[in-house]
């Protein structure tokens, strides 16, 4: 731990939700400090408190929310004390900035890139409109946008993900804060635009001492990025440590099972190690601690709530710590699964030359029509059993391919054959009776299903459109199994979307796409808007269906590290065409194409012994 003294100090901080269903206690007794050129990740599932935390620090807590204990110090002054207002609204926003999740939804959509980051310098640095204005074109150039007088006066639509996300540093960097708050910086982004922001704040770190509180999900950006780590559970800390201790010898077992729930690079073709259960329900606080009923080492002991204590290791809340030595265990046994050999030698699906262009206006009023080839040429094979790992960056052309494959849109040349028959272009009855062998899970587990219908509606709908029951006993009956097979209890069947975790939800996504029992499943971005623990959770449930069944999956993702874990081949796509393709292991330990050794220097890596590797 640091001997510095703290920018920031936060001591037994707790936020309540008032909601009609009862008071949430979001976040219960957290206290850490943030030094100066220090960065501290805070990380946890989805719920645990993280960005409540960081909303509080700005002063973002508003009804139904209250902070209901604790404090918040900025350089000893506290931020939340009555009377503080004045003192906070001056310090947040300048001494302390942050940068949320979506720069999309951060940024006002009918204003320039640079009339908002002059608006934050007039604020808080230089009321000189023309002075903020060189200000703001000298900070895009800060986070390496290309032509920052160009795009000082461009909108938020005009500019990519990632470039957003570096514009949006550029006006949290705008009044020279002293401490940079990142919620989920990344978690949208391609690995290599990932690297990139990465790699920018680390900079900006050493070059302005900034002090930085990182939130995240993912361990591997907490490796290449963090001093020090504190792991929250259920709106608490359970461990804090430098990242060294943390990542390469957890003491609890909630922060062993997240760095074993980590796909890794250096990793052999097997199942992931899961955290088992769901994160509690903080409307309902047990006296017990709140990771019992998922821990593999409980005892009577943990119906008590532990203490947080400090000790030479950092801090811990945890009766019963794991080992050390490197000898950390697990609730979930380490399955090595052998890649697996085709079951036939005639492939299921054959995309050959497989085009889709769109057409874009012209350059010029007499000029030539520009074309967008979205996809230009690409072939590969899928055989029975097998999944295929589509893998690029945003804009390669891998959604488009998949929908391509399951004639979802208009194809400009090639063909593509399912079970040995031409089905380009398959319209009307054709196209309805391959539905029934071809299925989809989208990406989104959220917006993929309907608010309105409840669980048994959105999983018998296809079994009722072709027709294959309509008893509605008998498609109850069905419905239970299905969600039985994606591990999901019977009663879930009369419950709607909103009552369910993300993970729930695409649990629920994949026992639609089943219903049919199809032979091919187009898996586009399954697991990508999951926390590290309920996507390994989603992925060993496909391999586990894909075992049982012998469904075959074109999995599209940009997480090499996750692709590693079920795929039996890897195809790399570049600006539309297939540039590198051939077995896991190969393309993992002895790739050709630059790009694709590229893209894989580019996955943040949190090696066997919890070292970062980039």
């Amino acid at each position: 731990m640091s001997n510095i003294a703290p920018l920031l100090s936060i001591k037994n901080l707790s936020v309540d939700f008032h909601t009609r269903r009862g008071r949430v206690q979001a976040v219960r007794g957290v206290s850490a400090d943030i030094s100066a050129s220090r960065a501290l990740g805070l990380v946890g599932e989805s719920g645990c408190g993280k960005s409540v935390t960081s909303a509080a620090i700005m002063g973002l807590i508003q009804l139904p929310g209250e902070i209901t204990g604790g404090d918040i110090t900025w350089k000893g002054q506290s931020l939340i004390a009555p009377g503080a207002e004045r003192y906070r609204r001056d310090v947040c926003g300048n001494e302390i900035a942050i940068v949320f999740q979506d720069p999309m939804t951060s940024f006002n959509p009918i204003l320039t890139i640079g009339a908002q980051i002059e608006e934050v310098i007039v604020r808080h640095v230089n009321p000189n409109r023309p002075a903020a204005k060189r200000r703001a074109v000298e900070l895009l150039d800060l986070v390496k946008i290309s032509e920052p007088h160009h795009r000082v006066n461009q909108y938020p639509f005009e500019l990519s993900g990632g470039m957003r996300q570096r514009a949006l540093i550029a006006m949290a960097l705008a009044s020279e804060p002293e401490l940079l708050i990142a919620d989920e910086p990344t978690t949208a982004l391609d690995v290599t635009v990932q690297a990139t922001i990465l790699d920018l704040i680390k900079e900006l770190q050493q070059a302005l001492d900034l002090a930085v509180l990182l939130i995240t999900h993912d361990l591997g950006v907490v490796a290449s990025l963090c001093h020090e780590v504190a792991v929250m559970y259920a709106g608490g800390i359970v461990e804090q440590g430098t990242a060294e201790q943390v990542l390469s010898a957890p003491r609890h077992p909630y922060s062993e099972g997240l760095l074993q729930s980590t796909p890794r690079l250096d990793s052999t073709y097997h199942r992931l190690q899961t955290i088992d259960g769901q994160p509690p329900d903080l409307r309902v606080p047990a006296p017990a601690c709140a990771f019992m009923p998922r821990c593999y080492q409980s005892t009577q002991r943990c119906e008590v709530m532990p203490a947080i204590e400090t000790n030479v290791h950092g801090r811990l809340a945890c009766w019963h710590p794991v080992n050390q030595a490197g000898q950390m265990q697990s609730s979930s046994v380490h399955h090595v699964i052998a890649p697996k050999e085709p079951s036939s030698d005639k492939p299921l699906l054959s995309v050959n030359n497989l085009s889709v262009h769109y057409p874009l206006g012209a350059s010029s009023l007499f000029g030539e029509r520009q074309v967008l080839r979205a996809v230009d040429g690409v072939s590969f094979d899928i055989f029975p059993g097998e999944t295929l790992g589509l893998v690029g960056e945003s804009g390669s052309g891998k959604t488009t391919t998949g929908r391509a494959v399951l004639q979802n849109l208009n194809i400009t040349g090639g063909s593509v054959h399912f079970q040995g028959q031409d089905i380009t272009g398959a319209r009307g009855e054709q196209r309805r009776l391959l539905r029934r062998n071809m299925q989809l899970i989208f990406q989104d587990p959220y917006s993929s299903l309907n608010p309105r219908m409840t669980i048994v509606d959105i999983v018998s709908e296809p079994l009722i459109v072709h027709g294959i029951e309509t008893h509605k006993q008998r498609l109850r009956e069905r419905v239970v199994a299905l969600l039985d097979t994606v591990g999901l209890p019977a009663d879930a069947a009369d419950r709607h979307p909103h009552a369910f975790s993300g993970g729930q939800r695409q649990r629920i996504g994949i026992a639609r796409a089943l219903a049919l029992q199809p032979a091919f499943i187009v898996a586009d971005e399954p697991v990508s808007a999951l926390d590290v623990s309920i996507r390994a959770q989603v992925v060993n449930l496909m391999q586990d269906i894909q075992l049982r069944t012998g469904v075959a999956f074109l999995f599209i993702a940009h997480d090499l590290a996750i692709v590693r874990h079920i795929a039996d081949r890897v195809a790399i796509m570049k600006q539309g065409k297939i540039v590198e393709i051939g077995p896991s292991e190969k393309i993992y330990t002895a790739a050709e194409h630059e790009y694709t050794r590229t893209l894989l220097a580019s996955v943040p890596n949190v090696d066997r012994a919890g070292n970062y590797r980039q």
